[in-house]
């Protein structure tokens, strides 16, 4: 089952129908993606369900209902085992933006957690999961794809948080204090810990 998420309320893409509860279930072929993201704002709803009965190609017909944006990302680690986190918009977050065109996501992930905080010397250790959210750019709705990394550094220096996208701060946070940075984050973000 795969999970988008709105703000932090999710779509479900499932393949089994159940009782609507505090949820409501829409067939993924006829959903209109501006309908689905106004009931899930509704107080009551928990979330909403995109049903389809073939679970191979669920992912693949979702994402043909919006403009697809790709982003990678870095959940990076200190010597000292300490979590690289930004802060923009009033939350903790993590760096990740969007890819360029003839880079590698890997590349793309390496990039934008540099120009985010100013941490270099950067090493891919593993990927981590896809995260998928919606939002609306210019009053359309767009899916941003995002291809996570877990990442080590021995960088040291100065942390440089990028103003020009609205980042004020970047730390590094230790398993306390990221406990605590998730508690006002993404629930996409709160799925890589």
């Amino acid at each position: 089952m795969y999970r988008i998420f709105v703000n932090d309320k999710p779509i479900f893409l499932n393949t089994i129908v159940e009782k609507e509860t505090d949820f409501k279930n829409f067939l993924l072929k006829d959903a209109n993606m501006e309908t689905v993201v106004q009931t899930l704002s509704k107080k009551k709803m928990s979330s909403v369900r995109l049903i389809h009965h073939n679970e191979e190609t669920l992912l693949k017909k979702f994402l043909k209902k919006l403009p697809n944006v790709i982003a990678g990302g870095g959940k990076v680690h200190n010597e000292n085992g300490d979590i690289l986190f930004i802060y923009r918009n009033d939350k903790w977050d993590l760096p990740k933006g969007k890819a360029e065109k003839k880079e590698t996501i890997e590349e793309t992930a390496l990039r934008e957690v540099e120009e985010e905080t100013g941490v270099s010397g950067l090493e891919i250790i593993k990927p981590l999961d896809i995260t998928y959210h919606i939002f609306k750019r210019n009053g359309k709705l767009k899916i941003k794809i995002t291809h996570w990394f877990e990442m080590k550094t021995k960088y040291s220096g100065e942390l440089l948080p990028q103003e020009n996208e609205g980042i004020t701060k970047v730390e590094w946070l230790n398993n306390e204090n990221s406990q605590k940075a998730l508690e006002n984050s993404y629930a996409n973000i709160k799925l890589l810990f």
